[in-house]
């Protein structure tokens, strides 16, 4: 794990009020609108925060910007060489999109256009964002929040393996100094430290989901999510495979007998006095997966390194939370388990005795993780929590139904719509999905208590079929919420906006959206 033993985010934030004309940095960044085309509005325009840059070159700039090729689409970058104008040698302007009315430019447009702004700037370089952001207190939250984050997650680079060093134009920006009214006021201070631990707490993710598998099996995943946790202040239980066989855990021990590499469950508890409300967070570790006896293609298999990005976002979650320090209690459990093919390896027709003795009819050894996640979520609900939320790259279902960037989630109703409503405030979209009668009527078992999957279904409803067989491990009455995250918790393709090649860190920023809307609604 020496290669990911801390977050691979290097880049500095902080509050300026100097005129940005007069910024000592290497690259100032400006907004840029599209325009309509009505009247005199032919070309892009200034977004607002600016003006004294825009000025010293008479008025020229957007023009200037024009004749480069520069519309002001959302995302897009254009430089230019300031040649002794301004201070800064080099001016990047980055699109926000039309002109927008009084409500501001979009926090997730401004959250992707500054990460593609400052990525675009690397190489140990010192950047300032000349940036329509809000007045202090009375400003907008998720406008500063949307802004500092993208700032420093544009500066998110992997660590790696590479035995030579790479181009110093891959290093991160050094340092992003985030021009606002002033740089004393309280409130915007709190929103800096606050992003900082946000992006943090991604960053973790990112660097645990993005880790060689080989360097991360289920002990070193534990061993490591214990040792930050441990860090933070929270309250560390990890049970071996001894343990987990004493407690009874059938699932995470059927899944995990067929590697070299046993299984574990990590439980971190964060319980800050007076705390009335506690939250249960579960998260799929299948540390990887070749499908068992229902062997994956071979085709794209080397992603499943990325199969426990759920335990990963819950285990930094945590981490955040203990800095962020809510009035809430959150306890997470964290199966972890490595799908393996061996001659102990779990097979089809198994009949598994699950935490609390419920009994499943095994038929397809590559639907594992409802397995592990079912006994954590038994396990949970016996603290008596007030919600339960579980994250898992779940189905394959998912990404046929909704894509790379939408996370389906099911379970109580009135409690998922919380859930969405997190993820639409954060720019990390949930979308409900149903769990029919009928899917679960197709998982009666001749011989158990109920079947894995709905054999008379197929692949026909199979983000469903998830979230209907974890729905059966659920207590009554337990508020709870499924978020399979199976396309967007992984970007396989080139960089765009704050998504760098690898793990996501989806749903980090969801979950802390949803325990702050908790800890202040109940």
């Amino acid at each position: 794990m020496a290669a990911t033993s801390l977050p691979s985010l290097t880049t500095t934030l902080s509050l300026v009020d100097t005129d940005p004309a007069e910024l000592a940095v290497d690259a100032i960044v400006v907004g840029l609108h599209s325009a309509s085309g009505d009247g005199d509005l032919s070309g892009p325009l200034l977004a607002p925060g600016a003006e004294s840059v825009a000025a010293a070159f008479d008025g020229k700039l957007a023009a200037t910007l024009a004749l480069l090729g520069a519309s002001g689409g959302a995302g897009e970058v254009t430089k230019l060489a300031t040649l002794g104008t301004i201070s800064s040698p080099v001016i990047a302007a980055v699109g926000l999109g039309p002109v927008p009315d009084e409500s501001g430019v979009p926090a997730e447009t401004l959250r992707r256009a500054v990460a593609t702004a400052v990525r675009s700037l690397s190489g140990n370089a010192k950047v300032a964002l000349a940036l329509p952001v809000p007045d202090g207190a009375d400003g907008d939250d998720l406008t500063l929040r949307a802004v500092a984050e993208g700032a420093l997650l544009g500066g998110y680079r992997f660590v790696g393996y590479k035995t030579k060093p790479q181009s110093s134009r891959r290093d991160p920006v050094k340092s992003v100094a985030l021009l606002v009214p002033d740089a004393g006021d309280k409130h915007a201070k709190a929103e800096i430290k606050r992003a900082t631990v946000v992006t943090a707490a991604v960053a973790r993710t990112r660097d645990w989901v993005n880790t060689a598998p080989n360097e991360l099996r289920p002990p070193d995943f534990a061993a490591a999510v214990s040792a930050a946790a441990t860090t933070a202040g929270l309250e560390v239980e990890v049970l071996d495979e001894k343990a987990l066989k004493k407690g009874g855990f059938g699932g995470v021990l059927a899944v995990g007998m067929g590697s070299a590499a046993p299984p574990r469950m990590v439980i971190l508890r964060y319980a800050p006095k007076g705390a009335t409300t506690h939250v249960a967070l579960v998260g799929k570790g299948i540390t990887f997966d070749t499908g068992g006896y229902a062997i994956k293609p071979a085709q794209g298999m080397w992603e499943m390194k990325s199969d426990m990005a759920g335990a990963a976002a819950v285990a930094s979650t945590m981490i955040a939370i203990a800095a962020l320090k809510p009035k809430i209690a959150v306890t997470a459990y964290l199966p972890m388990a490595e799908n393996m093919i061996s001659g102990t390896a779990y097979r089809p027709g198994d009949v598994v005795t699950m935490y609390g003795g419920k009994r499943v009819e095994v038929l397809n050894p590559d639907a594992e993780g409802r397995m592990i996640l079912a006994d954590a979520i038994v396990r949970a609900a016996e603290d008596d929590p007030d919600y339960l939320v579980e994250t898992s790259t779940l189905t394959g279902g998912q990404v046929i139904s909704l894509g790379k960037k939408i996370s389906g989630v099911m379970g109580d109703e009135t409690f998922i719509a919380r859930v969405a409503a997190a993820g639409d405030r954060v720019g990390e979209p949930a979308w409900p999905m149903p769990l029919p009668d009928d899917v679960r009527k197709g998982m009666d078992s001749d011989v158990a208590d109920i079947s894995q999957i709905n054999a008379g279904m197929d692949r026909a409803g199979h983000m469903l079929q998830g979230g209907v067989f974890l729905r059966e491990f659920v207590a009554d009455g337990l508020p709870w919420a499924h978020i399979d995250i199976a396309g967007p918790s992984y970007h396989s393709g080139e960089a765009t906006g704050y998504w760098t090649k690898g793990g996501t860190a989806v749903p980090v920023r969801l979950l802390l959206a949803l325990l702050d809307d908790i800890a202040a609604n109940g």
